[in-house]
């Protein structure tokens, strides 16, 4: 056997590996959506996504989790996407090459995606609950507890913490996309860095912040660790209308029933119901930030004279 028919042999080998530890990855996705969809699909009725829970977790509907769920990811995405693209922004525009300062911060960046989500839900009791909270009671309303409790605006931050690392890689990375002809055509012009950066960069680099934004929401939405402290509640049917209102939230509610419920094969068909919301609520939320990333592309795509 020569060296060619060799190394073809290897290439054939290595891709039957890689296809079949595909089809594994897929497999197993495909045996755990099937579980869900299968016993959960059926329970999940118009009086189960409307009504709040009762009789102690084993009856009602989860809307109060829905609710709470979609009004966190949203507090979350509008606290981490203009930080994190304003960080990226210094980080690929305005920092000087080799810069000590922007070294730090890619230092930080990268420690800060390899902490647990649970040390971000300690950190957020302790400094957004305590003592940034408990500050502004003191200030603000003499002492009286306002803010220095667990409240959905904190576990927003904490989740946006969280997940800063993820909008701020991809942002950069789309900043990093776009020609450099791009910026020396319009600084040519006149034009200033600030205006370079607003008017030429970003809007070809939208579709990047998006897809930072809809990993966010991936992730922000299935985390349980860091709002267990900072927010979300075991039993509340009332919906948060204010910023220092707690809230429940899928995943916790999750949690909860999995753990603490005293009969559970009892609540084996809303804890599968729930799941399959938290799933759809996804997706939804995912789907929903891909079509707008899809419609800014269109928009930025130059049109076929």
């Amino acid at each position: 056997m020569n060296h060619r028919t060799r190394s073809n042999a290897l290439g054939a080998v290595f891709i039957t590996l890689c296809v079949v530890a595909t089809l594994i990855i897929i497999g197993m996705l495909a045996v755990i959506l099937g579980q869900i969809v299968w016993n959960g699909a059926p329970n999940v009725s118009l009086r189960f996504l409307t009504s709040a829970p009762a009789d102690g977790m084993r009856g009602g509907g989860i809307f109060p989790a829905i609710f709470g769920t979609f009004a966190l990811v949203v507090l979350m995405t509008l606290a981490v996407v203009p930080m994190g693209v304003l960080t990226a922004i210094y980080l690929v525009e305005y920092s000087k090459p080799g810069s000590r300062f922007a070294k730090t911060v890619n230092i930080a960046v990268n420690n800060l995606a390899g902490v647990p989500s649970i040390v971000f839900g300690l950190f957020g009791l302790g400094f957004f609950v305590h003592f940034l909270g408990s500050g502004i009671d003191d200030v603000l309303f003499g002492g009286r507890l306002v803010f220095g409790q667990p409240a959905i605006v904190w576990a927003a931050l904490t989740l946006a913490l969280l997940t800063l690392p993820v909008v701020i890689v991809t942002t950069s990375e789309a900043l990093r996309a776009v020609p450099v002809n791009a910026r020396e055509a319009s600084l040519a012009l006149g034009a200033t860095k600030w205006q370079t950066v607003w008017k030429v960069v970003l809007p070809q680099c939208t579709a990047g912040v998006l897809t930072g934004a809809i990993l966010a929401v991936s992730r922000g939405a299935g985390e349980v660790a860091p709002i267990m402290f900072t927010g979300a509640a075991y039993f509340l049917p009332t919906l948060p209308t204010q910023l220092n209102d707690q809230f429940m939230e899928l995943g916790y509610h999750i949690y909860v029933m999995s753990t603490q419920s005293p009969n559970v094969e009892e609540t084996k068909p809303i804890l599968f119901a729930t799941v399959f919301v938290l799933l759809a609520l996804t997706f939804a939320l995912n789907a929903t930030a891909i079509g707008i990333r899809s419609r800014f592309r269109q928009s930025i795509r130059p049109s076929d004279a």
